[in-house]
Parts: C-alpha cells; structure tokens; sequence
C-alpha cells in the first residue's frame, strides 16, 4: 500500500524553479505492476505536449492551481479538485495558462511513461 497526500504534493518544492516537473510517484519500486504514477507541476505558460497513448488509460487529478486540458481538440478548463478520465487514444495536452503553478497527479495503466507517449505535432 502507498498513500498519496495531496497536500505534500502541494507543498513540494521545485528542484528547478521555472520549469516543468514530472516525477513518477508510483512504480515496480512500489510493487505496482500495472498502474504507474506521476506528480506533475506545470510552472505558468508551461504545457505538457499534445499527445496519446495507444494503450494507457489515465486518470488525472487536479491538486492545487488551475489549467487547460485539450482533449481532441476541446478545450476544458481542469481545476483544483476535478478529475479527467482518458482514454487510451486519446489525443490530449495539458496547458498552464494562468499566473500559478498547477499541480496534479496522474495514475494510468501500462507503465512505463516513455514507452507510450506519442507527440502530435
């Protein structure tokens, strides 16, 4: 068992103030074997690549702080305390348009996260 406190997350600090961080919080190091995880800190004006998997799904939490997740094309505003459910194939980026960090956790099936991210350009 592992338990996720968003308000460590929350309070995390930067190790490289003004840029993304995305570490995986949940691995084989967990035992997990088919469920990966990552906390994601978006700095503003940063973004998350438009994007699919072709065989994870994701479910994304949004902690603290407020951004854009474009799915397909669609814009959605995705805030702290709301949760987005995709698809695997499902094409999607996550912007941060405001003046605040955003900060979420991620949890999908297929780990590992490199092995399935397809860039759109």
């Amino acid at each position: 068992m592992k338990i996720f406190k968003a308000e460590e997350y929350i309070n995390m600090e930067n190790p490289d103030p003004g840029k993304p961080y995305r570490p995986e919080v949940l691995t084989d190091k967990d035992n997990a074997k088919d469920l990966g995880g990552i906390f994601g800190l978006l700095v503003p004006g940063s973004q998350v690549p438009y994007h699919y998997h072709k065989n994870r799904e994701s479910v994304i939490i949004a902690i603290s702080g407020e951004a854009v997740e474009i799915v397909e094309g669609e814009e959605i505003l995705f805030k702290a305390g709301d949760i987005i459910y995709l698809n695997a194939g499902e094409k999607h980026m996550t912007v941060n348009r405001s003046y605040n960090d955003f900060r979420y956790l991620e949890f999908y099936t297929c780990p590992p996260v490199k092995a399935d991210f397809i860039e759109v350009n």
